[in-house]
């Protein structure tokens, strides 16, 4: 999701939060209340000093609540030496707050967005394990510090997540050069616990792999080149790209391939983007980009 500059007259919009929305639920709510008057006024300007992470949730959705609880948790947890808290916790209740939710261009709930500088970069959507939140949290709050903003949170107070079992087996095969090894553990993973992104993305990855390695990428990229409409080439040209680093390039490959393919075609263009997508980092410009490009390219 492509997030875009609030509007100039934002502070100043009509709030229509009254229009067609059923009462909200009452529920006590961890961090900052965001409202379209203090985001501009107090939220956007204090991500100059510590991470914001808003939260956007409605009351209608038990996974955001649970979410909330979890955020609320882990803000409290996360206070540096001087006793001050890590990070700020924004949530922005977007059926009663519709003009903020508007001006993020939020489509579904719950999804976090962290602030930095008063750059905003979409973190996740729905509900990952709280480990999963846990190393997203640790990751922005140390990326954000590196550029001069808050404190990085010192190892000691970092929750390492346990292991799997299955990740543990895919790891050792894959230290011993058996992607088949590795790709059964990833899939028994995912056989237990049915959506589990970090078994996801270990599958896409070792998968990935699989799918490269005898490759010649010259060779791969050549015959891409001279057969554009050829989906199985335009496959490999995308993986070897995006195991080379050449994210962007693998992105427009595809979803080129996607505006001129139909039927089947399009599809398996699309299903290998996305797979694709997973082996990226959600902050990656290039991928929130590609995001965007890829829903203009479908609608």
């Amino acid at each position: 999701m492509s997030l875009p500059s609030l509007p100039k007259n934002f502070a100043s919009a009509v709030d229509l939060s009254s229009l067609g929305k059923p009462p909200a639920e009452q529920i006590a709510t961890p961090g900052i209340p965001v409202t379209q008057a203090n985001l501009v006024s107090e939220v956007l300007p204090a991500s100059n000093q510590k991470v914001v992470i808003l939260i956007c949730w409605s009351p209608r959705s038990a996974e955001a609540i649970s979410l909330l609880e979890v955020m609320g948790k882990f803000q409290e947890a996360d206070v540096l030496p001087s006793g001050e808290p890590a990070w700020i916790l924004g949530t922005v209740n977007v059926d009663t707050e519709v003009q903020v939710a508007q001006a993020l261009q939020i489509q579904s709930v719950p999804i976090a967005i962290a602030i930095i500088q008063e750059q905003m970069v979409p973190l996740f959507e729905a509900v990952p394990k709280a480990e999963q939140v846990r190393l997203v949290i640790d990751k922005v709050i140390g990326l954000a510090a590196e550029r001069g903003v808050g404190e990085a949170l010192a190892k000691s107070e970092v929750i390492e997540a346990p292991m799997e079992p299955e990740e543990i087996a895919a790891m050792n095969a894959l230290e011993k050069g058996d992607l088949a090894g590795a790709k059964a553990q990833y899939e028994k993973w995912l056989a237990r616990k049915p959506g589990d992104n970090l078994a996801k993305l270990g599958l896409a990855q070792t998968e990935l792999i699989i799918r490269v390695k005898d490759l010649d990428p010259k060779e791969v990229l050549t015959l891409a080149t001279v057969n554009p409409n050829e989906i199985s080439v335009q496959l490999k040209a995308a993986d070897v790209e995006i195991a080379s680093g050449l994210n962007k390039e693998a992105f427009t490959r595809l979803i080129q391939l996607i505006k001129i393919s139909v039927g089947d075609d399009k599809k398996n263009a699309r299903e290998h983007l996305l797979e694709l997508f997973m082996l990226v980092d959600p902050s990656d410009p290039d991928l929130i980009s590609a995001r965007k490009e890829l829903a203009s390219a479908l609608y």
